[in-house]
């Protein structure tokens, strides 16, 4: 089965959810205009998620992918929160900014019931995860509604894990990837490896359709990853100028200059490794640090410098997520951005 038989798209193109810079808008162009879109749901509350997805099936009558995340919510920190502020401190005072007031709190949410109540009213055509796969009884539940299922890979031994778990098919996400890496057997970062080598080792390992992602922003990219033998790929950085996305000012401004050819793997936004551009905090305190809360508690104390940074106009604190290609990141609309994905 090919990825249009599977999907039922017109085009072997998935749009990557990418929370925080996008929401039911972008994911509704891209299904309009022949691709899957995608809506990422780990930073909405259930009363967020049932407004999008009313949004989203209103806007299309196309399928569409809803994402979420799959990780383990950890007890807060006290003593390491303490650690990350007072490294943070120097930057709290430069801008005005009182620690005291800060609420500490999970910046994302894993996957649950009640999100799954939310979801079963709209029963997706595709529901993808990131880190893994959700516990057996609520993956059971998805799949009794019919939807397809896939997860990212960031490994050989992550894709065959999926593949015995039951997933529809599989994404191989390279390390040119932007945003988090959905590594989730290991946190070892040396595990990880580039599309190119990826892709071909994941093809030959299973036996389900796999999708290609990490660095791929043109048809030449496209072709090249079906040449390895992907069914279709999945493309993030190359939407983020397109007007249906709410990519913030600051970061359409890295995206659009030279700063964007330097990108890193940093876990101070989040506290999980995820690729963005190079910025002030990344230099000065990172790009990876044994001080960040874990993920996802890291987000609160940066929240506020960002919200006064970006304030006068620059995104120091910012998390600016883009893949290591963001050649063909251009201010079109997302429908011309997929003909020109699939023009090869």
């Amino acid at each position: 089965m090919n990825f249009q038989q599977l999907f039922n798209t017109q085009f072997p193109i998935i749009q990557a959810p990418m929370a925080g810079v996008q929401g039911a808008s972008l994911a509704a162009a891209v299904s309009n205009a022949g691709g899957l879109g995608s809506l990422p749901c780990a930073m909405l509350s259930t009363d967020a998620l049932q407004n999008e997805l009313q949004v989203l099936q209103s806007s299309t009558r196309e399928p569409f992918n809803v994402n979420f995340f799959c990780h383990r919510q950890p007890e807060p920190d006290a003593t390491r929160e303490a650690r990350w502020r007072e490294s943070l401190l120097p930057y709290f005072r430069e801008l005005g900014v009182d620690p005291d007031k800060i609420v500490n709190g999970p910046g994302r949410f894993p996957f649950s019931h009640e999100s799954a109540d939310v979801l079963e009213k709209f029963r997706p055509a595709v529901i993808s995860f990131h880190f893994g796969l959700p516990p057996a009884d609520l993956l059971a539940r998805v799949k009794s509604w019919g939807s397809k299922v896939i997860s990212s890979a960031t490994t050989v031994d992550e894709a065959s894990w999926l593949e015995n778990q039951g997933v529809d098919a599989i994404i191989a996400q390279g390390l040119e990837a932007g945003g988090h890496r959905g590594m989730f057997l290991s946190e070892d970062i040396t595990t990880q490896v580039g599309t190119l080598a990826l892709l071909p080792q994941v093809v030959a390992s299973v036996s389900i359709p796999v999708i290609a992602a990490g660095g791929i922003a043109s048809s030449a990219g496209v072709a090249a990853a079906m040449t390895l033998g992907a069914a279709g790929v999945q493309v993030g950085t190359a939407f983020l100028l397109c007007p249906e996305a709410t990519t913030s000012v600051v970061h359409r401004a890295a995206l659009q200059s030279a700063q964007v050819r330097e990108t890193a793997l940093t876990n101070l936004f989040s506290g999980r490794p995820a690729r963005g551009v190079v910025n002030r905090i990344m230099r000065e305190q990172g790009p990876m640090s044994s001080k960040t809360p874990a993920f996802p508690f890291a987000p609160a104390a940066l929240a506020p410098l960002r919200t006064s940074a970006e304030a006068a106009g620059n995104g120091d604190f910012s998390p600016l997520w883009a893949g290591q290609n963001a050649s063909a990141c251009k201010a079109i609309p997302a429908s011309e951005l997929v003909r020109e994905l699939v023009a090869f």
